[in-house]
């Protein structure tokens, strides 16, 4: 997971986009090889709204990182008992739900690093590719590439974001853009003034600290915005358009005659 996550962090440091996808109602370990094999970046397992067990997700990692493929979770909560069960299953990074203030990821700080920095106790099903539990260990081998990435879901978060965005711990802002439009009132509506405000606020945070915004789901519409931190949809929503997409294709590809009931085909 070192280099796994090591190279993630590298590739959002450069300008080139890095392209993932969102499992949330679906999530099986092929997973991680139908994503890299199909040219992607990073998976994300969404343990906030996916009904996933936990040797699920712990075999879903493990398969990443013998991949050297990013895995990450997003978890239920900020709460310190969460992400230290979360970190047990071994992802090489975690997004947040619906952070809105500095004092949220101070408090995950102290799930994730070791004392006397944080109250973090190494351990779980996923961690041991590590060489031991020794402090230096989980610090250099752990600590120093984990990415964390909170989501700006609600007016607060915007109005905090300066401050969430130059925490320490923070790889990259993370947007929550249908949670976010129902807290500003216009759900869902993307061109709406009020949403297209909050969004501009949130990427100029990250870009006064040099981080990236993570986005989704119009990857080609986000790009032209500026956005290179993307996600391209949920497994269920691009298997869905790409059946769609074929089942188009072959029904424009049936003749006219065959196409018509009213036309008989040649005998």
């Amino acid at each position: 997971m070192l280099s796994t996550a090591k190279r993630l962090k590298e590739q959002l440091a450069s300008d080139q986009p890095v392209i993932g996808l969102m499992s949330t109602d679906h999530a099986w370990p092929f997973l991680v090889e139908v994503c890299q094999t199909g040219g992607l970046d990073y998976l994300v397992i969404d343990c906030e709204h996916g009904d996933f067990s936990d040797e699920l997700v712990s075999h879903i990692c493990q398969i990443g990182r013998l991949a050297d493929f990013p895995v990450l979770v997003r978890t239920l909560s900020c709460e310190l008992s969460v992400v230290r069960r979360t970190i047990d299953l071994g992802p090489c990074g975690i997004l947040i739900p619906n952070v809105e203030s500095g004092a949220q990821l101070d408090q995950v700080r102290e799930a994730i690093l070791m004392p006397p920095r944080g109250r973090r106790r190494p351990g779980g099903m996923g961690n041991y590719w590590l060489d031991d539990f020794q402090y230096e260990t989980w610090k250099t081998e752990f600590e120093d590439h984990f990415i964390v990435i909170p989501q700006i879901e609600s007016q607060a978060g915007v109005d905090n974001v300066d401050e969430i965005a130059a925490h320490s711990l923070v790889t990259a802002l993370g947007l929550g853009p249908y949670d976010l439009s129902a807290d500003l009132g216009c759900c869902w509506e993307p061109e709406n003034e009020r949403f297209v405000v909050a969004l501009d606020r949130v990427k100029a945070a990250a870009d006064e600290v040099d981080k990236k915004v993570w986005a989704g789901c119009d990857a080609n519409a986000l790009s032209a915005k500026g956005y290179t931190f993307l996600w391209v949809g949920t497994v269920t929503t691009v298997l869905t358009s790409a059946i769609r997409h074929i089942v188009s294709q072959a029904n424009d590809a049936v003749p006219e005659s065959l196409a018509d009931p009213g036309t008989a085909p040649p005998v």
